[in-house]
């Protein structure tokens, strides 16, 4: 995404993207409860929501499509600014779907989500700021064996997402 970005600004696109996208989800980790509530959104609804917008994306991971362009990849030429970095690649829906369920159903822990949620991020900034280097250990092979094995992990999420989406749903019906 960063091939037509001056080699020299990579690292700084780099930091200010997942800055951005890291307040982004702190945002989301705080007053997600109240973005439910403003529209009227049950956290079962966007737990389903998640695990569809992952099943998609890890589809796209394990069969990427023919012509070999990045889901995420850029139309224009000149240096991204939040799309598509920080959103979706950062603070995507399913990201962000999966703070909104986990801070509210785990009230209590919200200092420990958000210990998780800088140790995510900083292992993400590490990948990101390091991935000419991983590239050059890994080639082509090596990472779409891994883009693969991932996208299989993340369909796993999006699968347990979708099925817990409709268990939270289901006594409401037998009601």
């Amino acid at each position: 995404m960063l091939k037509t970005v001056d080699k020299q600004r990579h690292r700084k696109v780099i930091i200010r993207e997942m800055l951005i996208g890291f307040s982004i989800l702190v945002v989301f980790l705080f007053f997600g409860e109240n973005f439910l509530s403003l529209f009227h959104l049950s956290s079962q609804a966007v737990t389903i929501a998640g695990g569809i917008i992952f099943f998609v994306i890890s589809l796209k991971m394990i069969f990427p499509s023919p012509s070999g362009e990045n889901m995420f990849a850029s139309k224009d030429l000149s240096e991204p600014l939040v799309v598509p970095i920080t959103m979706p690649m950062i603070a995507g829906p399913a990201a962000l779907a999966t703070l909104l369920v986990l801070a509210k159903t785990n009230t209590e822990h919200t200092g420990k989500l958000f210990l998780s949620l800088l140790l995510a991020w900083a292992v993400t900034a590490l990948v990101l700021l390091f991935s000419p280097h991983l590239y050059k250990f890994l080639r082509t092979k090596g990472l779409t064996a891994l883009e693969r094995l991932m996208g299989m992990l993340l369909l796993i999420m999006s699968v347990q997402m979708f099925i817990d989406g409709i268990r939270g749903i289901i006594p409401t019906f037998s009601g």
